[in-house]
């Protein structure tokens, strides 16, 4: 079984601001919940089971526990509104290179919010924009085996551990995604503002 996102295994891998605030706890409805309205930009809570994760437009996001990646973080950034839906790809493509990073593989980001390998489906991004803060949640199938994965017509689930062989460590995985996301996100906000 892979690694807990627990806090003491995820904060000595991180490698810039995102993830400085951080909660974790064994079991939620969801980590989008666990953030308060007044966290600061960069702060996440992760956990090993979601009862009631949540896909995009409603759809639910079952893992067994412990198999998988399962985080939010709270972005604040000085954009206009109508540019805010960008963020799910900006998180996809932060996503899809922690991904490679680790495991050698050339995943693809599907807009709006999801993230590939091999055409089948490892990853999702749901962001939520509300009062100035996106909450971005990510989902990545980590150590699921063949029958754990939900059946889906388009683009077939799959995990790291089906598409590796190995099992990878979570905590280490979310260090680089945030790493990845930290400078995704800083390069975006940039680009915006010198549109805008």
């Amino acid at each position: 079984m892979a690694d807990s996102l627990a806090a003491d295994a995820v904060l000595p891998r991180l490698r810039g601001r995102f993830g400085r605030e951080y909660t974790f706890v064994e079991r939620c409805d969801s980590t989008q919940r666990l953030l308060p309205e007044d966290a600061p930009e960069g702060a996440v809570s992760a956990t090993d089971e979601q009862t009631a994760g949540r896909g995009r437009l409603g759809r639910a996001w079952l893992a067994p526990p412990g198999s998988s990646v399962l985080a939010s973080i709270v972005l604040r950034p000085d954009v206009p509104t109508a540019r805010l839906a960008e963020l799910s790809v900006v998180a996809g493509r932060a996503c899809a290179a922690a991904i490679a990073e680790l495991t050698g593989l050339e995943p693809t980001v599907k807009w709006p919010n999801d993230v590939l390998v091999a055409g089948r489906k490892v990853a999702g991004i749901l962001a939520e924009a509300r009062e100035g803060r996106v909450v971005l949640g990510v989902g990545i199938n980590v150590a699921q085996r063949e029958g754990e994965l939900p059946e889906r017509a388009e683009h077939p689930a799959t995990s790291l551990l089906l598409e590796t062989g190995t099992v990878l460590s979570k905590a280490e995985l979310l260090a680089a995604f945030l790493d990845h996301l930290e400078r995704e996100y800083d390069a975006w906000v940039a680009a915006v503002r010198q549109t805008t």
